[in-house]
């Protein structure tokens, strides 16, 4: 321990020194587990504070971290690390998704690997083995979060198949049910064939694909005529039931009412009239394949369609399909359209590009297909998920997502809720085994309402995933009990998502939160794009362009990575990953750790306190007032959501003006503390002050480095990210000396421009004469020379009113309010710098005559290519200038 003693008294100073080198695999864990066993990260009720809620978009059981996870919960770790600092009572509640579909093919494909059938095991073999699977993984992504550095309340962690949030999705199901808000029913819905069950328009992704239409004769029964009907999907004609025209369509009025003949099947079919059909479109007829097309079932239910499924669930045809029956759907295809074209049928094919739906984990191609499933009506469930948005009471960041959010919601359609598998929450709905009768209840029932029975079979279907997952704001504090936690902390605050799931998951917690609690879940949502290659392209495996987090953070440590996700990250909008800007971000880190260990060094040796502040320099006020707007600044960024905005500022603040200029300009003070140990000190008391500051803002982005270094500075703290947050400081505005500081700067670019464009070495200084008419800046100037004239590359720094006394021949560098003047015989060496010039100017004259004669030569410009002779006129060019700068610059000697 040191003393140092000052006017005011002894002053124990504590800091401690840096390793040399900043080392994050070192330094990140050890932080990270004094993180947790402090207990920092965790939030209990407490009315004293305001609280700050978000809870994590659950990632699957079945992933690991991509760079998609990495931005959004970086982005989510930023605001509750503002917010915590900020003094809010901040939880950020995190927790894994039981992904039903995903994490069942992962475990049906497990166990073929093995050479076992899922349906050997049977449902509670099945089930078994997945909750197996769910212990084994369902931490791997929560490590590596942790190695991201998120400090999210790991003691509130959740699932959401475990026994609370399972309760709340039993007590939905069941309130809706009641409501008459859940039915069941047949409609169309997504199927997968290869996995057997309904998908959410969530799990169906949309890809572009090359295909045909292939152009049909349907005779017109009773005449000679006949409808000509496109279609991509020809193996559905068997299950046709009508031909439709739009109503005010002329070519057509004569013929609605009549038959057509369905070729191949030789059934007739009516020729019906409705609006959804587009006239301008092709021919303006379509055909009409209720159980094959969601739009073709809305038609067929205005106008009491037969609904015709001649498909079975493998997508093979079934007993409906007559000679087909058995047939793959693209095997029936081709042997339908061969027949079409041997009996006359058949008018051409023509190309088609079209996007096709695919499930997104087995990605095959979907089948609509109606099905008796599982149902949400939709349309009053909307309404106050629209009026929420309209009065304010929800807001999305960037508000351009509004009208995405509200285009789906006003054209929303019932929600299929039933999927036919075993992973997932099971449907509370249980069938009579005597009569049928469909009781929904909390377990099995006691006895059918209707006969009397006692013996029950329950629903075999499980719930969407997004059943669950749109009740997580308010099932994970512990509703549908009313707990003290449900009441202090929810709403929650804000939810960090990208773009992609605003309609599929967003919308359902929003339009849950108002059935169930009577308030939106949230107040904002921040939205982020897509991290993409440094092509722009999407980030997938079949590219091969995916890049492992986890792997950047090993090589460049999770700060270098957070920054580069944060960096130019403007809500709402993709961002290319450069792994040079991860180099960027782990440079900058070393600058900040270097910075640091150089005030430390001084710190340590010579000990430091408060000054009196009337010791302040203009430079000293002029940091000051810098970091404190800077404080201000992002202050306000943050809470607009601007968080790339902020962090730039922070960057630049850091790099530019506390490292590259304050920094240097206390160097002359510190150098000569024996001399005058007061200047000595205040220099380092606005160095650590800044420092301490600047780190706080910085915090919240790169955590790790930055406790690390706080630790050392301020030991006597318990940690940086429980410090307070900077806010602005009125005493901290010195307009004037931001000025002075700015003037000085200005002058400093000028001298060293003029010395790189004279090639003058570094050793070499001069006087340096300001012409100034104004007092307070030649007096604020000042003050700081002794401490600047050094870096200014002069010997001396000499304020005039005119230009009296300054040799004529002096370079001048005019800037804001002065000229300042270099004497030139004592910034150049004549004889040598003349000697050096007639040297080059024989040079470029060789040079010159080279490339003139090559040019000149006609062998030359006709044998050589042409970039070889566009090169040679690019030198001569480039020479010629050169050539005429060092002429000039003779003419100057």
């Amino acid at each position: 321990m040191k003393y140092k003693e000052r006017g005011k008294g002894q002053v124990k100073n504590m800091s401690k020194q840096l390793e040399k080198t900043y080392n994050p695999k070192e330094i990140e864990p050890k932080l990270y587990e004094r993180w947790c066993e402090k207990k920092y990260f965790h939030a209990e009720v407490d009315r004293s504070k305001k609280p700050f809620t978000i809870v994590m978009p659950p990632p699957n059981i079945t992933g690991k971290l991509h760079m998609g996870h990495a931005v959004d919960n970086t982005l989510q770790d930023i605001l509750i690390r503002y917010k915590r600092m900020q003094g809010y009572n901040a939880l950020w509640i995190p927790g894994t998704d039981h992904a039903a579909i995903s994490t069942e093919v992962k475990v049906t494909n497990q166990l073929k690997e093995e050479g076992i059938d899922k349906k050997e095991l049977g449902r509670e073999g099945f089930l078994k083995r997945t909750w197996e699977w769910k212990e084994e993984y369902a931490g791997t992504i929560e490590k590596q979060l942790e190695k991201l550095g998120v400090s999210c309340d790991w003691d509130r962690e959740r699932f959401t198949m475990d026994e609370g949030c399972s309760k709340a999705v039993e007590e939905v199901f069941i309130s809706l049910y009641e409501k008459g808000y859940i039915y069941k029913g047949s409609r169309i819905i997504n199927w997968c064939p290869v996995c057997k069950t309904s998908l959410s328009d969530a799990e169906v992704e949309h890809e572009e694909q090359d295909g045909h239409f292939w152009h049909i004769k349907y005779p017109i029964v009773g005449t000679d005529d006949f409808l000509e009907i496109a279609t991509t999907r020809p193996e559905t004609m068997l299950g046709d039931t009508a031909i439709a025209v739009h109503p005010d369509d002329e070519r057509y009025k004569d013929i609605v009412g009549k038959k057509a003949l369905l070729p191949l099947v030789n059934k007739e079919i009516p020729i019906i009239a409705d609006y959804y059909v587009d006239k301008e479109f092709g021919t303006g007829a379509v055909k009409i394949t209720p159980a094959h097309d969601p739009n073709d079932f809305e038609v067929g239910k205005r106008h009491n369609l037969e609904e015709i499924n001649i498909m079975n669930d493998d997508a093979t045809i079934n007993s409906k399909g007559g000679k087909y029956a058995g047939m793959d759907r693209y095997e029936a295809r081709a042997a339908i359209v061969h027949d079409l074209e041997e009996q006359g049928y058949l008018v051409k094919i023509a190309p088609h590009s079209h996007n096709v739906g695919t499930h997104d984990r087995c990605h095959t191609t979907v089948e609509p297909l109606i099905k008796q499933q599982w149902f949400v009506k939709m349309d009053e469930l909307a309404k106050p998920a629209i009026n929420a948005l309209k009065t304010g009471e929800l807001k999305f960041v960037p508000e351009r997502f509004d009208k995405i959010y509200l285009h789906w919601l006003e054209n929303i359609k019932d929600w299929c809720i039933s999927r036919q598998i075993w992973w997932g929450h099971r449907i509370p709905a249980y069938y009579c085994d005597e009569c049928g009768e469909v009781v929904v209840s909390r377990g099995v029932p006691e006895k059918c309402p209707h006969c009397g029975c006692t013996h029950f079979t329950q629903d075999e279907d499980t719930l969407d995933t997004w059943f669950s997952s749109a009740l997580w704001p308010f099932s994970t504090l512990g509703w549908p009990e009313k707990t003290e936690d449900l009441d202090y902390f929810y709403p929650t605050n804000v939810l960090v998502t990208g773009y992609d799931i605003i309609f599929f998951w967003v919308i359902r917690m929003v339009f849950s939160g108002y059935a169930h609690t009577g308030k939106a879940p949230f107040n904002t949502v921040l939205i982020h794009g897509l991290v993409r290659d440094s092509q722009g392209r999407k980030m997938s495996k079949s590219l091969g362009n995916g890049i492992d987090p986890l792997e950047v953070i090993d090589q460049y440590g999770a700060d270098a990575l957070r920054l580069t996700l944060v960096t130019g990250n403007a809500p709402g909008n993709d961002m290319r990953y450069y792994s040079e800007r991860v180099e960027a971000s782990r440079n900058f880190a070393n600058k900040v750790w270097n910075a640091s260990r150089f005030i430390l060094m001084y710190m340590e040796e010579k000990g430091v306190e408060e000054p009196d502040h009337k010791l302040f320099t203009p430079m000293d006020r002029w940091i000051l007032s810098r970091v404190n707007s800077l404080a201000k600044e992002v202050t306000e960024n943050m809470d607009k959501y601007e968080l790339g905005i902020a962090v730039q500022k922070v960057y630049d603040f850091i790099w530019d003006e506390f490292c590259d200029w304050y920094i240097e300009m206390t160097k002359f003070r510190i150098y000569q503390a024996d001399v005058n140990p007061d200047a000595a000190n205040c220099a380092l008391w606005v160095l650590k002050t800044v420092l301490k500051q600047a780190l706080k803002l910085l915090h919240p982005f790169m955590p790790f480095i930055t406790e690390e270094i706080y630790g050392a500075l301020v030991p006597e703290e318990e940690s940086l990210m429980m410090s307070e947050w900077p806010v602005y400081k009125e005493e901290w505005n010195f307009e004037k000396d931001e000025q002075i500081i700015e003037h000085y700067k200005a002058i400093t670019r000028g001298i060293r421009n003029i010395r790189t464009e004279m090639n003058v070495p570094n050793n070499r200084k001069t006087k340096i004469y300001v012409v100034c008419g104004e007092d307070w800046i030649t007096e604020g100037l000042s003050e700081i020379a002794d401490s600047v004239v050094g870096l200014m590359g002069g010997t001396e720094l000499l304020f005039q009113k005119t230009k009296e006394g300054i040799a004529s021949d002096a370079v001048s560098i005019v800037v804001p309010d002065a000229t300042v003047y270099l004497p030139l015989d004592e910034l150049v060496d004549f004889e040598q710098e003349r000697a050096r010039l007639e040297k080059e100017k024989t040079r470029l004259e060789k040079e010159i005559a080279r490339a003139k004669g090559m040019l000149g030569n006609e062998k030359f410009l006709s044998k050589a290519p042409k970039a070889k002779v566009d090169e040679e006129k690019e030198k001569l060019e480039t020479y010629t200038q050169m050539y005429e700068q060092v002429i000039e610059r003779l003419k100057i000697l």
